[in-house]
């Protein structure tokens, strides 16, 4: 399925209450139909990015964009500047390594530094959970989440969400197995908050040592066996080994973490046959997914993943500066 059906406006509140957060933090802050309503508005720059048509949109026109990024990042940097261009926006990007934290200056001191330019809404990515929330709580510009350690990346789940929808044509009633690396993903935090409270079966597949503690309260069902926790799922979406979060021994190696949960064409066997294959990237191949796996032109979602992500951020970025936009009657 190429396009997914948009969801009827009455499922949600009209105008300007369909989505009233000031601020983008995570999942856990809205409500299933603010989800719908984001996927929705979503839907439009899908069809304007494809036509060619958005690349000289003006709605954001005259509104500059601070993309802060303390922790590195190529997807979703590249994907808030094209989206935040797109637009019609002055978008900025701010590096960590040529930023004064580096000269031993305060998060909070950094925030205060940002505000001051007068920026109309900041992207955030940072290494430390909370950061995010903190440098919004100082600032008087929208914040969008770009990533806050192992807390949440709410973009992440809702460019993931519409993915599913368009291909499976509904987000809601599936069965949808997160494996990997759990215990330090973000990614996989957002998408047990979203796909959970869009009314999925959510599984997490993982190694005991990959497993985040106390996980069954967030309404999700666990395995430690790759095969069983993928059988009959309509989704199969793959999580990174991320190294550089590790401080202890996880794994024996590499080698047999593939062996026990590398998604082969032989283990997605044991999925839906229709079901899809997704990863929010970077990919470890020969690791958590075999080559032949993550680029199947049929199964695989990997690159609309990313096509979605600017769509979804260009959405995030429309919605969070309207009210903006409406006091100085540009829109």
């Amino acid at each position: 399925m190429t396009s997914a059906t948009l969801r009827p406006a009455s499922d949600y509140p009209p105008g300007g209450d369909a989505f009233r957060h000031r601020h983008l933090i995570g999942i856990a802050q809205l409500t299933p139909w603010e989800i719908s309503y984001v996927l929705d508005a979503a839907e439009h720059w899908v069809d304007l990015n494809r036509s060619g048509a958005a690349k000289h949109d003006d709605a954001l026109a005259g509104l500059t964009i601070i993309n802060a990024f303390f922790e590195n990042s190529t997807r979703t940097l590249l994907s808030f500047e094209i989206a935040g261009k797109r637009l019609g926006a002055d978008v900025v990007n701010m590096h960590a390594a040529q930023s004064s934290v580096k000269k031993g200056e305060t998060l909070i001191d950094t925030a205060m530094t940002l505000n001051a330019m007068r920026a109309d809404a900041m992207v955030i990515r940072h290494h430390s959970s909370g950061a995010v929330q903190l440098i919004a709580d100082k600032v008087d510009c929208p914040v969008l989440n770009a990533g806050d350690g192992r807390h949440e990346h709410p973009t992440q789940a809702l460019l993931d969400a519409l993915t599913i929808r368009r291909r499976l044509g509904r987000v809601e009633g599936l069965t949808i197995a997160i494996c990997g690396d759990v215990l330090h993903s973000r990614v996989a935090r957002s998408n047990i908050l979203a796909l959970t409270l869009l009314g999925n079966e959510v599984r997490i597949v993982a190694p005991p040592t990959l497993t985040p503690p106390a996980i069954d309260r967030m309404h999700v069902t666990t395995f430690t066996d790759m095969d069983e926790g993928i059988k009959d799922a309509d989704v199969v979406m793959m999580l990174r080994l991320q190294n550089e979060r590790m401080d202890g021994a996880y794994l024996p190696s590499a080698r047999e973490y593939h062996a026990l949960y590398g998604l082969t064409p032989t283990r997605l066997e044991k999925a839906r046959p229709d079901a899809i294959v997704m990863h929010p990237g970077p990919m470890n191949r020969g690791v958590e997914i075999d080559s032949s796996v993550a680029d199947d032109p049929v199964r695989s979602t990997i690159t609309e993943q990313v096509e979605m992500g600017v769509a979804v951020r260009m959405a995030c970025l429309d919605i969070l500066t309207r009210r903006k936009r409406k006091v100085a009657g540009w829109a």
